[in-house]
């Protein structure tokens, strides 16, 4: 049975909504729970749920919790026994297969980073965020784990969400473009205008850059840019959802015309809902790490332990390893 490390301290509402959604988990797949926490807290979650099968659930004790808002850096440097330290642990030792958390993403990745290490060929580590367009899911990275990129590391990244795209969504020959401000190869900054030179001679099928009002039309399969960069994208898409379902029912007449489209709405809803996905992977480790929305709620969590109990089972990360060294073979 394949065990998921679940940082139940993750998130702004845990630990009630991660211990539910985890548990859910339980309920639909054929997989093991390890709920990191401080101990006592934890089991008052469960002992919330009737039905939990106590030979799938274990909980690993650690007392110390990194906040939102502290420096992941001193955070780990302070607090030894942190929920998310121990989580990553436990998968390094492996008495788990994967990593979720809907924690600080930055003490994420930094103890991913530490307790994993990075596979060969990968410098940085990116988050891939599944974002909808007008025809199929693309894949949208870095959005928040390398904010200072190099042009190397975009050529990396391509790579990565090419394989994403292909186990995730089953696109065989994904198209990358690159994030820019303009179309042409010579438009953007110096990072942007290398990496650009870099993709277009890699063999990952590059259709060159594309602008951010491209970002949701599909014109690409992969899209990557930096994390500074793609974290802003990805946030400024989700306050424009939210503003548009305010507007709609900010008004009577709205409010009618709302019912009337109650189904398109409720279509439109699932496509941009970050809980319909559970979280993005964050690519380059050498264990499979799912970071969660900040926000999320139980159904958001059970959809990142099933994407992280997926792609443990289809040993994703030995097949990302396996594209990056042939990228690095064809670049010799």
């Amino acid at each position: 049975m394949l065990w998921i490390a679940v940082d139940a301290m993750g998130g702004d509402h845990a630990p009630g909504p991660v211990v539910a959604g985890a548990l859910a988990a339980l309920r639909h797949f054929d997989l093991g729970i390890a709920l990191v926490g401080p101990a006592d807290a934890v089991k008052q979650q469960i002992a919330r749920h009737d039905d939990v099968d106590s030979r799938r659930v274990r909980v690993i004790d650690a007392q110390d919790v990194v906040a939102m808002d502290e420096s992941p850096l001193m955070a780990m440097r302070r607090k030894p026994r942190a929920s998310i330290k121990v989580a990553a642990e436990a998968v390094a030792s492996a008495d788990a297969a994967a990593l979720v958390s809907a924690g600080h993403t930055g003490a994420t990745v930094m103890a991913a980073h530490a307790a994993f290490g990075m596979l060969p060929g990968v410098d940085r580590p990116a988050l891939a965020a599944a974002v909808p367009t007008r025809e199929r899911r693309a894949i949208l990275l870095d959005v928040g784990a390398s904010v200072e990129c190099r042009p190397q590391h975009l050529l990396q990244f391509a790579v990565m969400g090419r394989l994403y795209a292909r186990a995730a969504f089953g696109i065989e020959s994904p198209r990358v473009g690159l994030l820019s401000i303009g179309e042409e190869a010579t438009k953007g900054n110096e990072l942007t205008r290398e990496a650009h030179r870099l993709l277009a001679s890699s063999p990952v099928a590059f259709i060159g850059n594309v602008e951010a009002r491209d970002v949701y039309s599909g014109i690409a399969d992969v899209i990557v840019c930096d994390g500074f960069t793609g974290n802003i994208v990805l946030k400024a898409g989700e306050g424009l959802v939210e503003m548009i379902e305010a507007e709609l029912s900010s008004t009577i007449t709205t409010r009618v015309g709302s019912l009337l489209m109650r189904r398109a709405l409720r279509q439109f809803r699932r496509r941009v809902d970050y809980s319909e996905y559970g979280g993005a992977p964050l690519l380059g480790v050498k264990a499979v790490t799912i970071v969660a929305h900040g926000r999320s709620n139980a159904k958001a969590i059970r959809n990142a332990v099933a994407m992280a109990y997926r792609f443990a089972a289809d040993r994703f990360v030995e097949r990302v390893a396996h594209d990056i060294g042939a990228a690095a073979a064809v670049r010799s």
